[in-house]
């Protein structure tokens, strides 16, 4: 790995890539809210922070991602659904990572290989989804997925050594996860960033479009 972007870097979850990517060598560019003024909703903000960006990357990782937005935690019944939560769990977790993807197709090499990943979470599983609630995040994740499966398809028709994946990084010690989780009970942010890295270290072209764990597994769509 010798040039990583990391998009989402002041996160929990994102800071802790960037710390772990620098430390295995590669120079890392982070991208965020909090220091860049990124806004992954808004394409001409998405634009704005990436345009100056000069390829190659050999890894783009998006981590970003909400589950809480607005006050609005996961939905636990259908009465519990409103439509402004939705769209703003859509927003965030499906469209933003998309608008991510388009504007990093250009920085990624066409002769050699490289990784495209988006971190996406094991409840956006239709086929692993035994519990039920959490309606949006579920769903915007599942959408996600798609995403990057179906850009997948598109990419290797240009880059023949691209791998595009989904990363369920299991439940991450971050203030994301706090009100559902104890800290004792959660994966470290600097644990979760090293499994991540590990992942996308032994990914080969042939496994691109896929979704997979923290260990490598992959997960049911």
């Amino acid at each position: 790995m010798e040039r990583a972007l990391i998009v989402g870097s002041s996160g929990g979850i994102g800071r802790a890539l960037a710390a772990e990517a620098a430390a295995r060598g590669a120079q890392v560019t982070g991208l965020s809210r909090s220091a860049d003024g990124l806004d992954i909703t808004d394409e001409a903000s998405v634009e704005r922070a990436m345009a100056p960006l000069e390829p190659p990357f050999d890894l783009v990782f998006v981590a970003t991602g909400a589950l809480q937005i607005g006050g609005n935690g996961p939905e636990k019944a259908l009465r519990q659904l409103d439509a402004g939560a939705l769209r703003d769990q859509f927003a965030v977790n499906a469209i933003g990572p998309a608008l991510i993807v388009k504007h990093a197709l250009r920085l990624l090499p066409r002769d050699r290989r490289a990784v495209l990943a988006v971190l996406s979470a094991r409840v956006g599983s239709v086929g692993d989804n035994g519990l039920g609630g959490w309606y949006g995040y579920r769903a915007s994740k599942a959408a996600v997925n798609q995403i990057v499966h179906t850009a997948s398809i598109e990419i290797a028709r240009t880059h023949k050594q691209a791998v595009v994946a989904a990363l369920h990084p299991g439940t991450v010690a971050t203030p994301f996860t706090a009100d559902f989780v104890s800290p004792e009970k959660a994966t470290p942010p600097a644990e979760a960033a090293r499994n991540l890295l590990d992942v996308i270290g032994a990914l080969r072209p042939a496994q691109t479009g896929g979704f997979f764990d923290y260990a490598g597994r992959e997960i049911a769509w």
